[in-house]
Parts: structure tokens; C-alpha cells; sequence
């Protein structure tokens, strides 16, 4: 039975990007919760939880092992094991949610399944906060359409990423009840429970489209990750995304959107001479500037990635990962640094302890990064009030605006090369998931794809492809009025969690009654 456990979670984790195979995530875990309603104890149930969450997440997460193919400071095989070990760490969440569930509901069968899945919203709440958070792939994102639609995920303004997942595991508990009713030979009643899940999971729902004022230029310049560290080819990069950012019509206002890594230059001054000279055009910040403003034209506003450093006492002791807003005269118009950084990719947790083992970052370079402060929305003027979230920033549910200053859009420029086949995939559905709760439409350009424009309904309206370089000229869809979600945040997912943890504890009362 654990290596059943075990299988049962990889299959389920096949609802995600690229495969989206939402039946079998459905039939998984009607599985799981069959073997937590025979779980003698809530500490048996953990442990069925925790061998569902183990195959969940190695195979989910695959794609972090391609990262370390990327790098030479740690050897490649080690990839397979960091995808284990984290799997390990994380399958805790599924754990708990299957103690929780089963303690809550004690003998009651009847109660476990609201209880079961209001613990899945914790636990997944949980898993994106603890130790600064892992969210990546919640449950819900089987939920998600194809690019023209969002399927069940369109009630994401109602109820957040996390309670959305909740009804997925509500979903798959009436798929096993369908499966129970087919064994006593109700096969017409059966085909009904079982078609209802399967009928909310492919709902043609569409957005409401509607176009937006703001012109845009979005660029994929298609830089792989063994290249796009390499000195050597700085210039020929930049001349590539320099092609695919020329203005159609010069004089036009314009917004042009450069992905995170896909300019090496460093843009500010006040560095020691040597860091420019390795990376900057002519070894001046400012000279780099203009060449930039004159490239994009007369009218254009460029929000790019970029990296500031950190300079104290004349050193430079750390950098951050920043979007740089680039005026037509070459001067910075204004800045947002990443807040939500990726641990072991731009910074090495508990450096004295790690480095000495020969442990490093994935990221070139010996410098840590900074966080920033938050999520920040800038006033662009004419180009619109503009919110940021630097690549993984975007996966967390809640926590992707400023929300006392709501912006008309969010950029979330990447740098997806690191992470193979699966990742871009599973990266652009979480954005869509976010445009979707929050009603505002999002911008994503990246070096290697996907890059995409989504709309405030999670549709895709245009995207490059990956591993293909290319442009997307258009209009910034409209935002829509601030959902309920953008009102609350993650407080309606817990909501929606005590509620029906509430209706279990009911269930159980009036059946411990009788």
C-alpha cells in the first residue's frame, strides 16, 4: 500500500502543466481519501498523507532538477536529489492535512470529506508561508482551462487559489462516492455523481474581452541559460532583443517589456569601474542608458529586468533583482526589487554553515541577493499605474499587489530557462491564476518563453511559444473592478476553510447524537 500511495500522487500531479490530466488527479485522490476513511488513527492517516504528498511533488517538481544542469559548482545528479528531498519537506503538508481531517472527523465517515478538505486549505495556506513559502503548483491548478478559457478556476474571485483547491479534493470525495454507487450496481446514479465533477472541470467558460488604450511591445529573446551568462556574447544578446524592440510606427506612445536577465548592462552609477567594464555598454551606466532610450524611440516607456548592487564602505556586499523603468531620454523613471526570492538561486540560507559543504547557489555569481520591501505599484502617467512581480514572486496567491494602491496592470518578467519542459508551463498558469483572482490582466516576458499577455479573466490572449524568439505588439487588456478576493486576500480562502471545517464538526455531532 505505500508504494500504491506513492504512485497515486505522481498520477495526481499529472493534472498539472504540460499534461493537464485532471481525471487522473481527481481519481487519485478519491483514492486517498478511501484510504484515509480506512485509517485505524489520525497518526496512519498522516503518513497515508505524506506518501500521497512524496510522488505529488517529485513528479510536480521535476523541473528544479534541470536547473542544476545549469551550473558547475555542484555536480548534475544532485538535481534528482534536491527534487527528492524537498518532496520529502513538503508531502509534511499533505500530512497534515490528512491528520487533520481524519482527527476531526474521529469515526464519522460522513464528516471527513468537508474535513478533509478545509485541512487542505490550511495546509496549502501553510505551505506558502513556512520557511518563506513554497506555493508553487496548488492543487486548483488542475482547475485551470485551456489558454482560451479558465474553466473552473474562473470562481477564483470568490474564493482564492487555496479554498479552490478545497473543492477540487469536495470533487474527487463525489467521483469515490460515484465509484461506490457503481459497485452496488447503480450505474445510471453513478454516471450522474460522476458526471457533475467532470462537467464543472470542463465548463466553456470564456472572458469578457474588451481592449485596453496602452500600446505594448512585449520581448522573448530566446537567450538559453548556458549562454546567457557568457561575456563574450553580451553584445549579440543585446542586439537581439534591440531587433525585436524597434518601434513600428516612431512617435508612438508605448510600453516595451524586456524579460528578467535579458540585459546585462548595470544601470546605475556609483559602482566600482571593474563591474562595468565586465557587463556595460562602453563601461557607463549612463552611456548604456541612452543607447537604450534612443532604441525604443520617441514616446516609448522600457520597464526591463535588471540587477542593482548593494555598495557598502566602497564594496559592493550584495545585489538585488530588480525592474528598471527606462525613459526615452535614457533616464530611470523608477524601480521595483524582488521580494520573494528563490532560496539557493539568488541566495544560499545559512551561508556559514552550507558553503563550507561546497554548497552554492544555482546563480552565477558569489553575491547574495536582497529582498525587497513588497509588492509596489508605480504612477508610469501615461503608461498607467504599474504593478511588479519578478518571476516565482507571481506563483504566491494574495500577495502579488500593492493593495492600497491598485495598479491597471502587473508586469512579471522571468527568466524561465532554468526549468525545461514542465516549469514554463506550470509558471504561466500561475500567473493566470493570479490575473484571474485578482481582475487585473498581467504581462509576462521571459528569455526563453512562455511569454504571454493574460487577460483580467486568465485568458491568454497572445504568447510566444518557448524556445522561440519573438515579439507581441498590442493593446494592455483592461483591469476589471477589484474582486472579493483583491478586497480580502487569503482571508477568504480561510474562510471558506473554517467553513467547511465547521460543516465536518457539525456532521459529526449530529451523527455522534443519534
Amino acid at each position: 500500500m505505500p508504494l500504491a500511495l506513492v504512485g497515486a500522487g505522481a498520477l495526481a500531479a499529472t493534472g498539472f502543466q504540460p499534461l493537464a490530466l485532471w481525471p487522473f488527479t481527481l481519481a487519485a485522490l478519491a483514492f486517498l481519501i478511501d484510504r484515509l476513511e480506512q485509517a485505524r488513527s489520525a497518526r496512519r492517516a498522516a503518513l497515508a498523507g505524506w506518501l500521497f504528498g512524496l510522488g505529488y511533488f517529485t513528479l510536480g517538481n521535476n523541473w528544479i532538477a534541470t536547473a542544476f544542469t545549469y551550473q558547475a559548482a555542484m555536480p548534475a545528479w544532485l538535481g534528482w536529489i534536491a527534487v527528492v528531498l524537498l518532496a520529502v519537506y513538503l508531502a509534511v503538508f499533505p500530512a497534515i492535512a490528512a491528520f487533520l481531517g481524519v482527527w476531526l472527523a474521529r469515526r464519522w465517515r460522513a464528516a471527513l470529506l468537508p474535513a478533509f478538505a478545509g485541512s487542505w486549505i490550511i495546509a496549502e495556506l501553510l505551505r506558502a508561508s513556512v520557511f518563506t513559502g513554497f506555493a508553487w503548483n496548488p492543487l486548483a491548478m488542475v482547475a485551470l482551462g485551456g489558454f482560451n478559457r479558465p474553466g473552473l478556476a474562473a470562481i477564483a474571485p470568490w474564493t482564492g487559489t487555496y479554498a479552490l483547491s478545497g473543492l477540487v479534493v469536495l470533487l474527487a470525495g463525489l467521483w469515490l462516492f460515484a465509484w461506490r454507487v457503481a459497485k452496488a450496481y447503480r450505474l445510471y446514479a453513478a454516471a450522474v455523481i460522476a458526471a457533475f465533477p467532470a462537467g464543472l472541470m470542463i465548463l466553456p467558460l470564456h472572458g469578457s474581452g474588451g481592449e485596453g488604450r496602452l500600446a505594448y511591445t512585449l520581448v522573448q529573446p530566446d537567450i538559453g541559460q548556458d549562454s546567457i551568462n557568457d561575456p563574450s556574447l553580451y553584445e549579440s544578446q543585446f542586439q537581439r532583443i534591440a531587433r525585436l524592440s524597434l518601434p513600428r510606427s516612431p512617435g508612438s506612445a508605448r510600453v516595451v517589456l524586456w524579460p528578467e536577465g535579458g540585459l546585462p548592462d548595470y544601470l546605475r552609477p556609483g559602482y566600482p569601474q571593474f563591474f562595468y567594464n565586465a557587463t556595460t555598454f562602453a563601461g557607463d551606466p549612463a552611456l548604456a542608458r541612452q543607447r537604450i532610450g534612443r532604441l525604443i524611440g520617441r514616446g516609448s516607456l522600457l520597464l526591463t529586468g535588471a540587477t542593482d548592487l548593494v555598495v557598502q564602505g566602497g564594496e559592493v556586499a550584495a545585489a538585488r533583482n530588480v525592474v528598471t523603468a527606462l525613459g526615452d531620454d535614457g533616464a530611470i523613471r523608477g524601480s521595483y526589487a524582488k521580494a520573494h526570492l528563490v532560496p539557493y538561486g539568488e541566495y544560499l540560507p545559512m551561508r556559514a554553515w552550507l558553503a563550507p559543504l561546497g554548497l552554492s547557489r544555482l546563480v552565477s555569481g558569489s553575491l547574495d541577493f536582497l529582498p525587497g520591501p513588497g509588492p509596489r505599484t508605480l504612477d508610469m502617467g501615461s503608461y498607467g499605474n504599474v504593478g511588479f512581480q519578478i518571476c516565482y514572486e507571481i506563483v504566491f496567491s494574495g500577495e502579488v499587489t500593492e493593495r492600497a494602491h491598485r495598479p491597471d496592470y502587473i508586469f512579471n518578467p522571468s527568466n524561465d530557462g532554468w526549468f525545461g519542459a514542465w516549469g514554463p508551463p506550470q509558471h504561466l498558469a500561475q500567473a493566470r491564476m493570479r490575473a484571474i483572482e485578482e481582475g487585473l490582466p498581467i504581462l509576462r516576458a521571459t528569455t526563453t518563453g512562455i511569454s504571454a499577455v493574460i487577460d483580467a479573466d486568465g485568458v491568454v490572449r497572445q504568447f510566444v511559444p518557448r524556445l522561440t524568439p519573438g515579439r507581441l505588439d498590442g493593446l494592455v487588456p483592461p483591469a476589471h473592478s477589484p474582486t472579493l478576493f483583491a478586497r480580502l486576500g487569503n482571508r477568504l480562502a480561510l474562510a471558506w476553510a473554517l467553513l467547511l471545517l465547521s460543516a465536518s464538526l457539525v456532521v459529526a455531532r449530529r451523527r455522534g447524537g443519534r
